[in-house]
């Protein structure tokens, strides 16, 4: 039986778009075509508004916190074609970088695992991903992907920094040597990966079966079991889980999750990776898991009122 726990009223004068809880799940950041972005201490059940973050020009899509060995951080993106990263110092949240270099909307952020440093990873419209890397004393780096996405990148979500089947092979006693990789969702109707070499980033894979846009990707967390998997969901109303067995990762094989009568715009993973969230254009959250036959099965059906609330996270993410 699965019951909602907690209600937060944010007083957005909009749709709100993203909701996102932090590493230790007790402060909520929330965004809205109101153009605000909003942090609530939501412990023990209460709502109590920490911050109201203005910087955007345009509805806010999506926002991100780091891991907190790296400070308060958040990151957001807006149809304003700006990615801000905001920073708490003291009490007081602060806008610490503003990055401009897309021509249209950023519709997606996310950080890399915290093993590998501060890096975000922004999706735009314009069809391009880039890659914002902090360098310290203040200064971020920036990497693109020029079209990565013909006609828009809608998601992006990095893999894990655990390397396939080190739960189960003898460790050697040397560091892993990890690989860099994220997956991102396009108005090209594909899901794709990348992956580094040489400090550059590389077309990997390309996984083909929704028949419209992806509107979200989700790279589920690892314990370091061989199996890889990913998320994706569509205009199409499809949501596929995607697995791949082998540690080279050339081969990905989707199953279909479900088809839902209407859009499904977001899929998060619970931090056990064995609980996957669906919301839809339905306004419903809908939560899957999979059974011992492989087939996964709807556990809940929390519908989600009459708001128009577009996005749902269970939990901590694995970039989050």
């Amino acid at each position: 039986m699965v019951s909602v726990i907690n209600t937060v009223d944010t007083s957005h004068e909009d749709m709100i778009h993203d909701a996102q809880m932090d590493y230790y799940g007790t402060r909520l950041a929330t965004c809205s075509s109101d153009r605000s972005v909003k942090i609530f201490d939501v412990r023990n059940g209460g709502q109590i508004l920490i911050a109201d973050l203005r910087g955007h020009e345009g509805p806010v899509w999506q926002v991100a916190w780091a891991h907190p060995m790296y400070g308060n951080i958040l990151a957001s993106c807006s149809y304003d074609r700006k990615v801000i990263i905001w920073k708490e110092e003291n009490g007081t949240w602060e806008k610490t970088y503003e990055y401009t270099g897309h021509d249209s909307s950023v519709n997606s952020v996310c950080w890399a695992p915290h093993d590998y440093g501060l890096i975000l990873a922004c999706g735009s419209s314009d069809g391009a991903i880039s890659l914002l890397s902090y360098t310290g004393d203040g200064q971020w780096e920036v990497k693109k992907i020029s079209n990565a996405h013909t006609i828009g990148c809608n998601a992006v979500s990095w893999a894990p920094a655990v390397v396939p089947g080190s739960l189960i092979e003898q460790p050697s006693g040397q560091k892993p040597n990890y690989i860099k990789r994220f997956a991102s969702g396009g108005c090209d109707n594909l899901v794709k990966i990348w992956k580094e070499e040489d400090g550059q980033w590389k077309e990997e894979q390309k996984l083909e079966a929704h028949s419209d846009w992806v509107r979200d990707v989700a790279w589920a967390p690892s314990i370091g079991l061989p199996t890889s998997t990913i998320a994706s969901c569509s205009q199409d109303g499809r949501v596929f889980i995607w697995t791949c067995d082998d540690a080279s990762g050339n081969s990905w094989s989707p199953k279909l999750l479900h088809k839902f009568n209407d859009v499904v715009w977001h899929v998060s993973w619970s931090i056990t990776a064995n609980i996957l969230a669906v919301s839809g254009g339905d306004n419903k959250v809908t939560l899957w898991k999979e059974s011992v036959d492989g087939l996964w099965a709807c556990i809940s059906d929390v519908n989600k009122g009459q708001g128009g609330v577009s996005a749902v996270t269970e939990g901590q993410q694995n970039e989050q």
